[in-house]
């Protein structure tokens, strides 16, 4: 059974845009989505030796690399757009046969 996809979020192959709330400030610009590039295994990686223990971190270095974003930028998400990202991430890594 296939999840149907959330209006918020648009999901392509090897990018996600996730559709925010309310526009927020990201690298200087307001703006109304975010979008995450694929992730390769080499950024999991680089992810995960900065931040040893630190999940909480090692998540949002990981979007912010994704999203060629800042990790205050990020911060400065509400709670509801940043558990989008979150979906958004989430839909686009997983396998579609499962």
């Amino acid at each position: 059974m296939t999840k149907k996809t959330p209006a918020f979020l648009t999901v392509e192959a090897d990018r996600v845009t996730v559709r925010l709330s309310k526009p927020t400030e990201l690298n200087g610009v307001q703006m109304d989505h975010l979008s995450l590039r694929a992730p390769t295994v080499r950024d999991i990686r680089a992810a995960q030796t900065t931040t040893v223990g630190d999940d909480e971190q090692r998540e949002l270095n990981l979007f912010a690399s994704l999203a060629e974003v800042g990790v205050k930028d990020l911060e400065g998400l509400t709670l509801k757009d940043y558990t989008r990202v979150q979906a958004g991430y989430f839909r686009l890594v997983q396998d579609d046969e499962l």
